[in-house]
């Protein structure tokens, strides 16, 4: 596990401010901003989850999917990133897994967005001064450019999702963004570009949340600064 601690926030702060952000025009696509929100879990914590996956979710997953059921658990501890499973009701992407985040508001900041989106979805408020800093944009095939924004929310979190719009709220640890099967590409015949995923629980994790959790690994924890992940392909099931 990784302690969420000042020296882990002055490590990723750090790592950061070196990299040397792509940032994307817009292109008449929307611009969307996501949170990845770093907080404290403990360890054996999370050990059902109540929501799976069917085969036929499964099936569309580009690669073997024998061992997945779907379910997120097991994975808390220590210092942790908040995925959120989309309601099944919403009318875009639904039931998929996604970072707290949303379209910008006229006027709006992808930082400004970014915290309102996390405070509306899963109710924790935070300031400015909580932000350490921005990764690369990423062009969905939906049409969105979407900016992450890595943001301290620390050990006293407390995470109430919005039912109309999160089904549910996971702390994930650090740890689990690190392991040697991670990441893995697999290969589709409609895109000549690799499709990411990020095995979690049991699940895999794909673009573009997966490709944006791929780069907070590899700038953020690792200090690979300008890795870039911004050609990583996103499977079909979520193009539309």
């Amino acid at each position: 596990m990784i302690d969420l601690d000042d020296t882990l926030r002055s490590t990723i702060s750090a790592n950061l401010a070196v990299h040397d952000r792509l940032e994307l025009p817009l292109d008449g696509r929307r611009h969307a901003a996501v949170a990845i929100l770093l907080v404290d879990s403990v360890a054996g914590s999370d050990q059902v989850d109540p929501f799976g996956a069917t085969a036929d979710d499964l099936s569309v997953i580009p690669s073997d999917v024998s061992d997945l059921d779907g379910r997120m658990a097991h994975v808390a501890g220590g210092a942790s990133f908040v995925l959120c499973r989309r309601s099944a009701g919403l009318n875009r992407h639904a039931s998929q897994w996604a970072l707290p985040g949303g379209r910008l508001d006229a006027g709006e900041t992808a930082i400004e967005a970014a915290l309102r989106e996390t405070d509306e979805e899963i109710g924790v408020r935070l300031g400015p001064d909580s932000v350490l800093g921005l990764l690369d944009d990423y062009a969905t095939r939906s049409g969105y450019v979407i900016t992450p924004v890595v943001v301290w929310g620390g050990s006293d979190v407390e995470i109430v999702p919005h039912p109309g719009e999160v089904l549910a709220a996971y702390r994930i640890g650090l740890h689990q963004l690190t392991r040697d099967d991670s990441p893995r590409f697999v290969s589709i015949p409609e895109s000549d570009q690799p499709v990411v995923q990020v095995p979690l629980g049991g699940d895999l994790i794909h673009a573009p949340t997966g490709a944006l959790l791929v780069q907070f690994r590899w700038v953020a924890l690792d200090g690979r600064a300008n890795e870039r992940v911004h050609d990583f392909e996103q499977p079909v099931f979520a193009w539309g």
